[in-house]
Parts: structure tokens; C-alpha cells; sequence
């Protein structure tokens, strides 16, 4: 199957890591994967805070670069929601009904990254290998606005050499909301206080998500309290192999191992 990858803003930008991985695993998987030179953002930003006319431009060059393809995915169920719930309200209420219509189609066509592999690939066992306790943060449009249920946890049981651990009131937000946490940044601090302690409290090496603004968000709290839980997407989770991680186990033994050598630590020669 062809399946163009949607990359996303802030993935793009932040997280380039989520979407390297989503094109290693759909190509693991047998699958081909184009990446749209074109895109641009979503508009999705522009939309929650107001400016849905100058939202429109967006949407039209989205579905203009994506109205090719018969499948879209996107490492990002917030920007997804935006695409299926947002895309062809903002052209109908500019009085664009054909964009309206063709943003429709393409909303149609577009997935986040677990329904794609469960619903349209069949698969939960993606070959993976992540030695490692884990809890999963379910996002609030992965939840709330795609309704994407128990697909990230399936696909996670699956992993070899993965412990899932259950997050304590997984359901509730994290606090970022996108410009919430600028507009109303004491609310979202106490949101991502409370975020934080149950993860703690599950004692996980990581902790994964679907959305690069919540391990941004989340991730940034906890490396700024130091607690040495680092967060992961789950498309980085579903990548990675045994293979994988013999090689960077290697890697990292060979250069310690050269750190730690006589030659490493006698003194430079002088010219």
C-alpha cells in the first residue's frame, strides 16, 4: 500500500524522531510511503484561537497536496482531529462548499497512526522489541475526537520485552491544550503537576503518547524536575526491533570501551 505521511508541525519542528520512526515501521511493514514536499501546516492553531478566515488558506493547500493519495496517516491525533473535525467546517462557513466537500474527502482518507496500523492494516503485533516499563498517556483528541479507545494499548501489548504499566487518571489532560498553557499558564502548570505525579507514581522508565505537544509538554516537567523519566512516541516504541537496539547496545559499549582505553587518556603529542 501507498500511504502518504502528513508530518506535522510541531513533529517536523520538535519531534522529527516520531516521524522518522512512523516511516521505518509502515516500510518494515511492506509498505511504501511518500512524503508531500507541499504540506504545510494544518491550520489547526489558527482555528482554536479564533481565526478560522485566515484557517482557510491552510486547508485548501492541505487538501490540494493531499487529494492524491488514497491513504494519509499522521503521527498526531490532534492534528487528525483538526483534518476530520475542523477542515471542512472552516470552508463551509467561508462559503466554500467545494473545498468543503473535497476537505471531507480527504478527512475520509486521513488516520492516526494506531488506527491505521489496526483498522486499515490489521496488524497489533508490528514485530517490535522495547525493553522497557512503560505507561501510556491516552491524549485528549486521540480520545476525546477520534475515539481511538484501546488501539495504542493493543499495539503496546504486543511489544516484546515491554512492560505496560496503568497510569493513575490517565483520562485527564495533561494541561497543555495547545495555547492554553500560554493563555492560562497557572491552570495548565497544576494540570501537568498532577500529570507528573502519576507517572511517578508508576515507577516507568518512559512514558508514551500519541501527540508530540503532550511529550513535549509532559516531557519538559519532568526533565526540569530531573527525574530520569524521559518520554517516547509511540511510533518510536513500534519501530524499534532487536536489531535495533543490539546495534546502539553496541555502538555504546564501543565507545565507552574507547573512552576508557589507555590510548584515550595518554597525553596528545606535541608538534
Amino acid at each position: 500500500m501507498r500511504i502518504a505521511l502528513f508530518v506535522t508541525c510541531l513533529a517536523d519542528t520538535m519531534f522529527p524522531q516520531a516521524a522518522i520512526a512512523t516511516v521505518r515501521l509502515l516500510e518494515r511493514l511492506g509498505h511504501e510511503v511518500a512524503f508531500p514536499q507541499g504540506q504545510t501546516c494544518c491550520g489547526q492553531m489558527h482555528v482554536n484561537t479564533g481565526y478560522q478566515r485566515d484557517a482557510v488558506p491552510l486547508v485548501r493547500r492541505h487538501v490540494d497536496v493531499f487529494d492524491t493519495y488514497d491513504v494519509i496517516v499522521a503521527p498526531s491525533g490532534s492534528c487528525v482531529g483538526s483534518v476530520r473535525h475542523q477542515h471542512a467546517m472552516v470552508a463551509r462557513r467561508a462559503g466554500d462548499e467545494r473545498l468543503a466537500g473535497r476537505a471531507e474527502s480527504v478527512a475520509r482518507r486521513t488516520y492516526e497512526l494506531s488506527e491505521l496500523l489496526v483498522d486499515v492494516l490489521g496488524v497489533t503485533d508490528v514485530g517490535a522489541y522495547y525493553p522497557h516499563r512503560v505507561t501510556y498517556h491516552p491524549t485528549c483528541h486521540s480520545s476525546r475526537m477520534l475515539r481511538v479507545g484501546d488501539r495504542p494499548r493493543r499495539l503496546l501489548s504486543e511489544v516484546r520485552g515491554l512492560t505496560l504499566v496503568e497510569l493513575p487518571a490517565a483520562d485527564q489532560c495533561c494541561g497543555f491544550g495547545g495555547t492554553f498553557a500560554v493563555k492560562n499558564a497557572e491552570t495548565s502548570t497544576a494540570m501537568l503537576a498532577d500529570k507528573m505525579r502519576h507517572v511517578l507514581a508508576t515507577g516507568a522508565d518512559v512514558c508514551a503518547a500519541s501527540d508530540a505537544s503532550c511529550l513535549m509538554h509532559i516531557g519538559g516537567g519532568l526533565s526540569r524536575l530531573r527525574t530520569g523519566v524521559g518520554v517516547v512516541h509511540l511510533a518510536e516504541i513500534l519501530a524499534s526491533t532487536e536489531q535495533a537496539a543490539t546495534s546502539r547496545a553496541e555502538i555504546r559499549a564501543s565507545t565507552e570501551q574507547a573512552a576508557t582505553s589507555p590510548a584515550a587518556n595518554r597525553p596528545a603529542a606535541r608538534p
